[in-house]
């Protein structure tokens, strides 16, 4: 009942062998250390690649994935070739051995440090050892600016685009700038 989530693509297995399936069961961890999760059934076909290699990449989807992250949640990666099917493609990864989606513009590099069986889901906790992100998506200074990545949310059954902002972090404290006198 928390929604919306980040649907996220996530890539396992290898550059010669990848894998790609959706989940929508992540989030951050901490941030020192940079740490994440994702939660897998342990009958998805994924599971028992994260097992085997330990790495998995996060792969944030934009609205124009949105059918690729549909179709990536519902086929299993035993019997298809979801990146055939779906048109994406593979990059390598440069800490991982799972590859990277081309298509996505910020990837997030995980090693798994953790595994928790949890009810219905095996919960993968891992360290992100490295970050990605598309340079259309960094202003002047080089900072990250996700607004410009057009990225998907999932809540009770549908995806969205994210739209207007409409704050930033701690705006309802800020104080506001004091008013200039004009002088005449």
């Amino acid at each position: 009942m928390l929604a919306p989530v980040p649907p996220v693509l996530v890539t396992c297995g290898t550059l010669e062998k990848p894998n790609i399936l959706t989940v929508a069961w992540t989030g951050i961890l901490s941030t020192i250390p940079a740490r994440t999760y994702i939660s897998v059934r342990p009958e998805r076909f994924s599971h028992a690649l994260l097992c085997e290699t330990g790495e998995f990449v996060l792969n944030l989807p934009t609205a124009e994935l949105v059918r690729a992250v549909d179709f990536c949640g519902v086929k299993s990666g035993a019997d298809t070739d979801k990146f055939a099917q779906m048109g994406l493609s593979t990059a390598p990864a440069s800490a991982v051995g799972a590859p990277l989606l081309v298509q996505s513009p910020v990837n997030l590099e995980c090693r798994i440090f953790e595994t928790r069986e949890m009810g219905s889901h095996t919960v993968f906790f891992a360290d992100i050892v490295a970050v990605n992100a598309a340079k259309a998506l960094l202003d002047a200074s080089g900072r990250l600016d996700l607004e410009r990545a057009g990225l998907l949310a999932y809540a009770h059954g549908a995806y969205f685009s994210l739209g207007e902002k409409l704050g930033t972090f701690g705006y309802s404290v800020r104080k506001k700038p004091a008013k200039r006198k004009h002088k005449r």
